[in-house]
C-alpha cells in the first residue's frame, strides 16, 4: 500500500507542477499528512486527499 500511496503522491506532485509553472496554481508541497497533497490556490493552502488532488489537477490542467 505505501508504494502505492508513494506512487499517487509522485503523480500528484508532477502535475501540480506542471500546473504551477503554467500558473494554473500558487504552490504545492508535501503535507504533514502522509495521504495528503498540499496546493496552493489564490494565496491560500488547502490540504487535499491523494485521489482527490490528482483528479483535481488533472481536470484543472485539460480545462486549461
Amino acid at each position: 500500500m505505501k508504494s502505492n500511496v508513494g506512487n499517487l503522491r509522485d503523480e500528484v506532485r508532477k502535475l501540480a507542477d506542471e500546473a504551477f509553472h503554467r500558473n494554473l496554481i500558487s504552490g504545492h508541497g508535501d503535507s504533514e499528512y502522509s495521504n495528503e497533497y498540499q496546493i496552493v490556490l489564490d494565496g491560500k493552502p488547502k490540504h487535499y486527499p491523494l485521489r482527490y488532488a490528482h483528479a483535481f489537477l488533472e481536470d484543472l490542467l485539460e480545462e486549461r
